[in-house]
């Protein structure tokens, strides 16, 4: 278990905080993570990588000459925010364009997304890079919806190199999407990880056992087997991936052994020797052999295979010198110091304009109204995290918590200043997202700011204003996160609540009650459903019987708001 902590829920800012100082030669803080403290050439593609912490090396740990430009670090196992992930991209931009890699998860997609978007509207040319390696996670013909676990290392280290060797924007990404496409991994699980603070681990493994395609967020495998001797862990690996060999590969191959936080070094030294034994047998050459510790998961207990299927091509760039805090190869020369200071605020919402005296008095509302969601949240937070914890990792509860309590405390904070309703709720979506991190955090995120978008700076919200306000903000999740009615989402509660909030008549109290019978009846309906998106899809045979815990959420949100009317 994680026995050095303070604050558990300061655990990951904390942790972070001595990673800097303990690697000032490679990074120095920004806003939401850290980049290069070395000097970087102008003209260059920057790569950014990123996701929630507990994974180290990962991401951090590869900020260095030859290796990343920066890193976006989010709570334990949460996606980072919208605005964290644009603040170290803007950062590490040099003029070339700047890409963000991350695994195939639905909260990285949403706030990656939305960075993506807001830099791509300044002008920067902005892209993402998606790792989609983990074997256990999806069918051979859905490789687009498989999920990035170990694989994240190889691949980022290949496009990392292409950018440093000069490549163009285009180039970077065709070479990442070439190395995604060439990897594949594949993981067994001894035992659970323990999040800081917690009494006990996120699953259990039977005496005996090993579970088959964990996830690296705590998800339990999608089976279970006899553990047997690590040369038969070993040909359950080999054996998994060579079934699931790429139609394109050649017959080289990079092989790489990961522990995920509580294997000893040692036992992944022998299976690394039954590896080389087993692909050696099936005459496959290799071109290099690494083992340790790349994405970990916590103190989890076991091991991933990954193997990279190169040509002359992704083997010289995964062979290009680089040098970062937790992984180097070759010499990378002499680097020069650039100590500027970044400007860490240049991302928060502040009040540029004060909104009119009605706009003012409509914002103070809505802070009102953000405060009493936030303490129903902290009343149920148990019962979310219950929901989320049958298919998902159980945090549901205490992001919507923490992203409300963030929300309504920025709220308040910019009603102080002046603002309007729109530029409030702007300010609260971005404490939100940022605060509770994970899909809910980006959701939430944008529904406030679309939202507020259609309310303005100017006017008392009429009630028709208000529901396309709604209508907006349903449009932004579907947009975002890619959602459909019968996903198990909370787009399955957010749809019949709009279509029943914009048909019915007479006033906003009669149709907000008539909506939030729709939206609860939808929320309902979800626990006949499998999951088919999120993290919660690779064990959505699980989720059957219990609803979705967003959609849920959602619902008990909207009655709060019909209870302040």
């Amino acid at each position: 278990m994680t026995r050095l902590v303070n604050v558990p829920e300061d655990f990951p800012s904390e942790s972070l905080r001595g990673f800097v100082l303990a690697n000032k030669r490679y990074v120095k803080p920004v806003y939401g993570g850290v980049v290069r403290s070395t000097a970087t050439r102008d003209g260059k593609v920057a790569v950014v990588y990123g996701g929630g912490s507990g994974h180290y090396p990962a991401f951090a740990g590869w900020v260095g000459q030859g290796f990343a430009d920066g890193a976006v670090c989010g709570n334990i196992f949460s996606s980072p925010s919208g605005a964290q992930a644009y603040s170290v991209l803007k950062a590490a931009d040099r003029g070339a364009g700047v890409l963000m890699g991350f695994g195939n998860y639905a909260g990285d997609v949403l706030h990656f997304g939305q960075a993506i978007e807001r830099l791509r509207a300044e002008g920067i040319q902005a892209d993402t890079l998606v790792v989609t390696d983990d074997i256990a996670s999806g069918s051979k013909d859905e490789l687009e919806k498989r999920r990035g676990i170990a694989g994240d290392f190889p691949t980022f280290k290949i496009a990392s190199a292409a950018a440093e060797a000069g490549l163009n924007f285009d180039e970077v990404k065709r070479v990442f999407e070439k190395a995604n496409d060439a990897t594949r991994s594949f993981g067994v699980a001894f035992d659970g990880c323990t999040l800081p603070g917690a009494d006990g681990p996120l699953f259990t493994v039977p005496e005996g056992k090993m579970a088959i395609g964990l996830g690296i967020h705590g998800e339990p495998g999608v089976d279970e087997a006899p553990l047997g001797t690590a040369n038969e862990v070993a040909k359950t690996l080999v054996d998994g991936l060579l079934d699931d060999r790429p139609a394109s590969a050649g017959n080289r191959v990079v092989a790489i052994i990961n522990g995920l936080g509580d294997t000893k070094y040692e036992e992944m030294f022998i299976v690394a020797g039954a590896v080389s034994d087993l692909l050696e047998a099936e005459g496959i050459e290799i071109a290099d052999l690494e083992s340790g510790e790349f994405v970990t998961s916590l103190d989890m207990a076991g091991i991933s295979l990954t193997l990279v299927w190169v040509d002359d091509e992704l083997e010289q760039y995964w062979n290009a010198p680089c040098d970062s805090p937790a992984y180097r190869k070759g010499s990378v020369g002499d680097v020069a110091r650039d100590d500027a200071v970044l400007n860490n605020e240049a991302t928060k919402v502040t009040v540029t304009e004060t909104g009119s005296e009605a706009s003012q008095a409509a914002a103070k509302k809505a802070a009102e109204l953000l405060g009493n969601v936030a303490a129903m949240l902290e009343e149920k937070k148990n019962y979310f995290g219950e929901l989320d914890a049958v298919a998902g990792d159980g945090d549901h509860g205490i992001g919507m918590e923490n992203g409300s309590r963030a929300a309504a405390k920025a709220a308040q904070a910019l009603v102080a200043d002046g603002a309007g309703i729109s530029t409030t709720l702007a300010a609260a979506g971005d404490a939100w997202s940022d605060r509770a991190g994970g899909t809910s955090g980006a959701l939430w995120g944008a529904i406030l700011t679309s939202f507020g978008a259609v309310l303005g700076n100017e006017d008392t919200p009429s009630e028709e204003a208000i529901v396309e306000g709604v209508a907006a903000a349903l449009d932004a999740v579907q947009r975002l996160g890619g959602a459909e009615v019968g996903d198990k989402t909370l787009v399955d509660s957010f749809s019949p609540l709009v279509d029943t909030l914009k048909s019915t008549e007479g006033d906003l109290k009669t149709r907000l009650d008539a909506a939030i019978t729709a939206g609860a009846a939808g929320a309902e309906s979800t626990k006949d459903m499998v999951a088919k998106v999120g993290r919660a899809r690779p064990l959505g045979e699980k989720s059957v019987g219990t609803p979705d815990p967003g959609s849920v959420s959602l619902v008990e949100v909207a009655r709060v708001l019909y209870a302040a009317l």
